[in-house]
């Protein structure tokens, strides 16, 4: 809900790798917003197969449920695009903020997302909205980190890819729930919020967030507040 709403096909492609893993139908389906994929898959254990749940069960069954989710979501790509939606001010924020480059100065993009690998690079490329990332540095939801951890994995990738070193005061974490507010302050980053998930604009201030917009739509505005979390000198 930060770039794109996918909620209607995601939902769906869970609904059968669930039962292709567990042989449970899936009833009931656990908060999903700011969580990773594993996260989901182990509450929605708990919710509709809880003998599956103990003595290491769960853990095994992560890895194939995975590769299910991902085939099932791969077979829904057209009904990404024809029921999901990017959200507004998605395509020309992503382009805004790569053109903050100046002499001497590199911007790099890529996702922190509950999504895996090849699942954001579906979502994303549905919409048009992968031109600009740098899927190779990103934190993702299969990985055995909190998402905290995972923006500092995310940072040493990107310096190590591009020779640079991105250190704290150089990396915003854009997103939309507290939890990710959380997750930039664990993970040392400047954090803009932006109210297009459930969370409301209050709610984003009230955890912390650096800086708060209602959405992507001020392409200006957006990448004037990237400028100015990354320049120290441009901070209140």
């Amino acid at each position: 809900m930060t770039l794109v709403d996918v909620a209607r096909v995601t939902r769906a492609a869970y609904a059968e790798a669930f039962p292709a893993v567990t042989g449970r139908p899936l009833i009931k389906l656990p908060q999903t917003a700011g969580r990773s994929e594993s996260e989901i898959f182990f509450d929605a254990l708990a919710l509709n197969a809880a003998d599956l749940n103990a003595d290491g069960e769960a853990e095994r069954l992560l890895e194939p449920f995975s590769a299910e989710l991902a085939a099932a979501l791969s077979a829904r790509r057209d009904d990404l695009a024809r029921e999901g939606q990017a959200l507004p001010g998605a395509a020309d924020a992503v382009a805004g903020v790569a053109k903050l480059e100046g002499p001497g100065e590199t911007s790099v993009q890529t996702v922190l997302t509950g999504s895996s690998k090849p699942n954001a690079m579906l979502k994303l490329r549905a919409f048009g909205l992968d031109g600009y990332v740098d899927f190779d540095i990103g934190g993702y939801g299969n990985e055995a980190y909190p998402k905290g951890t995972l923006l500092r994995v995310a940072r040493e990738r990107a310096s190590d890819k591009h020779k640079l070193t991105f250190g704290e005061d150089m990396t915003v974490y854009v997103a939309d729930s507290p939890r990710d507010v959380d997750a930039a302050r664990i993970g040392g980053a400047r954090s803009l919020a932006v109210a297009s998930g459930r969370a409301t604009a209050a709610e984003l201030r009230d955890a912390g967030a650096d800086a708060v917009l209602p959405d992507l739509t001020d392409t200006a505005a957006v990448a004037g507040l990237v400028a100015r979390l990354t320049d120290p000198s441009r901070r209140p």
